[in-house]
C-alpha cells in the first residue's frame, strides 16, 4: 500500500512515497476508508517543511476524503460504500474545547499518522459523511479550512444577515468565509495584494475589496466602507503583523477570530484599543465533529461548492503541491487526488 511519509528533520525534499503495511480490517468501533483525496493547509505545510517537528516517518496530511470499505462491530453511523471526510480533531466530538484538544497530539498528519495513504483504519468518530454529490477533492476541503471559517463566523461568531465580515487574504479559509458570509446574507470585505485575486473574490461574492499595497493602512478603508462603524466579524489570518489594524477595523463589540500566524508568532497588541472597543478576540483552531456535521448540512441545503485552485494527480505530486502553496499564487484550495 502506498503512503506519503515525512523523514526527519522534515522539508519538502524529505517527503517519501513508500510501501507500507496494509492497515487490515477494522476492529470494534472502527471503519476502513479508501482515501482518494486530500487538501493542503498551512498547518500541513509547516509540518512538511519541518517548522513543526513530528515523528520520523509520519504519514502526512490532516484532510482526507474517500469511501468506506469495511465497518467494525458496533458501527452504526456508516455503511460500506459511504463517502466520508475526516475530522481534524478526531477526539473532539462536541462541546467546548478542553485540554485534550489544546494542541495537535491527536491531529492526523501531526501528532498521529495522517490521511496520505491508499487506505486507513480509524475510529468511526474520526469521520463524518461527505456532502452528497461532492467529489472527493471537494469534500477534502472541508476538514480544516472550511470548518475553521464556519466555526469562526457561524458557530462562535453568531453571524446573521446584514452583518459585515472582513477577511484577510484569499486562501482557503478566506474563500470559505466569503461563501459562508454570502450564504448567510452578510456583506464581505476582502483584502489582498493582488488586484487579480480581488477581482476573482468579487465574482465569488465579495462586496468590497481592498488592495493592502495600495492602502497600507487598510483599517481606515474598512471604516470608510462601513460608515465609520467597522466590521462585525474579522477573519484574522496574518497574526501579529496585521492584528493591530484588525482591531482598528472591527466595530465596537465586534468579534475577531485569530486563526493564522502568517506574519509571525509574536507581536505587540494594542490592548487599550482592544479594551476601549470591547472587542471579543478569540483564538481558535478548526472545530469539532458536531460543527462539521452542521456545516455539511448547511452546504447540502445550498448551491455552494468549494473553490479549488489546482488539483494534483497522485501522491507522488504532494511535494510539488506544497511548493505551489509556498508560492502563494493560489486562490482557494490546493488538492491532491489518487
Amino acid at each position: 500500500m502506498k503512503a506519503a511519509t515525512l523523514s526527519a528533520p522534515g522539508g519538502l525534499d524529505h517527503i517519501r512515497i513508500r510501501d507500507i503495511d496494509d492497515p487490515g480490517m477494522p476492529g470494534p468501533g472502527q471503519i476502513r476508508v479508501a482515501i482518494h483525496a486530500t487538501s493542503l493547509n498551512f498547518h500541513d505545510l509547516i509540518v512538511a517543511s519541518g517548522q513543526s517537528p513530528t515523528e520520523d516517518g509520519r504519514l502526512l496530511m490532516s484532510d482526507g476524503a474517500g469511501v468506506v470499505e469495511a465497518i467494525g462491530d458496533g458501527v452504526t453511523d456508516f455503511a460500506v460504500g459511504d463517502h466520508v471526510v475526516s475530522c481534524f480533531f478526531p477526539q473532539w466530538p462536541a462541546g467546548p474545547a478542553t485540554t485534550p484538544v489544546g494542541g495537535f497530539a491527536q491531529t492526523p498528519g501531526d501528532g498521529v499518522d495522517g490521511m496520505a495513504a491508499d487506505a486507513v483504519v480509524r475510529d468511526a468518530a474520526a469521520f463524518t459523511r461527505a456532502p452528497a454529490g461532492w467529489s472527493h477533492a471537494e469534500a477534502a476541503t472541508l476538514t480544516t479550512a472550511g470548518l475553521t471559517a464556519w466555526r469562526a463566523l457561524v458557530h462562535d461568531g453568531g453571524l446573521k444577515a446584514g452583518d459585515t465580515v472582513l477577511t484577510l487574504g484569499t486562501g482557503g479559509v478566506s474563500i470559505a468565509a466569503i461563501q459562508i458570509a454570502r450564504l448567510m446574507g452578510a456583506t464581505v470585505i476582502v483584502t489582498s495584494s493582488s488586484d487579480d485575486k480581488l477581482e476573482r473574490a468579487r465574482t465569488l461574492g465579495a462586496t468590497h475589496t481592498i488592495n493592502y499595497t495600495t492602502h497600507p493602512e487598510w483599517a481606515g478603508k474598512v471604516l470608510e466602507l462601513t460608515g465609520g462603524e467597522g466590521a462585525d466579524h474579522v477573519i484574522e489570518l496574518g497574526g501579529p503583523g496585521t492584528l493591530a489594524q484588525s482591531i482598528e477595523a472591527v466595530r465596537v463589540g465586534g468579534h475577531i477570530s485569530l486563526i493564522g500566524v502568517l506574519t509571525g508568532l509574536q507581536g505587540e497588541v494594542p490592548t487599550a484599543t482592544l479594551m476601549r472597543k470591547q472587542v471579543r478576540l478569540q483564538g481558535l483552531i478548526v472545530g469539532n465533529r458536531q460543527m462539521q456535521k452542521a456545516y455539511i448540512a448547511a452546504l447540502e441545503a445550498s448551491d455552494v461548492r468549494p473553490v479549488i485552485d489546482r488539483t494534483y494527480d497522485g501522491l507522488e505530486t504532494l511535494a510539488d503541491a506544497f511548493a505551489y502553496q509556498q508560492s502563494a499564487d493560489h486562490l482557494g484550495k490546493i488538492c491532491v487526488t489518487w
